[in-house]
């Protein structure tokens, strides 16, 4: 980028996470990216970096990240649910109990 072009930018506002610079920083990457395409200036690792992004295996390896992630989502409400389950139950016992008149230790 030239320093006329970079000087016409409006400025950032700092950021106020890590997270946010980050995506800042990630922000003016692809932005410098897309223009050194545009002007065939790129460099290989450019250019191969936003050809893997358009691969099948990639969209297929995001899919199965993402139903991972949906898995170990449901597994852990799962093993929750089974948790209030157990609660439940012991305090159902406990009521019978209660009610028949035993009272125990």
């Amino acid at each position: 980028m030239k320093k006329s072009d970079q000087e016409n930018l409006p400025k950032l506002r700092p950021a106020l996470t890590p997270e946010a610079r980050e995506n800042q920083m990630i922000a003016l990457a692809v932005d410098l990216a897309e223009e050194q395409l545009r002007s065939g200036t790129a460099s290989s690792q450019v250019i191969t970096h936003y050809l893997k992004l358009a691969s099948s295996k990639y969209k297929y390896e995001l899919e199965k990240l993402k139903s991972d992630t949906k898995l170990q989502e449901a597994k852990a409400s799962q093993i929750a649910d089974q948790k209030a389950q157990e609660e439940l139950y012991l305090k159902a016992l406990e009521a019978m109990r209660d009610y028949s008149g035993f009272k125990g230790d």
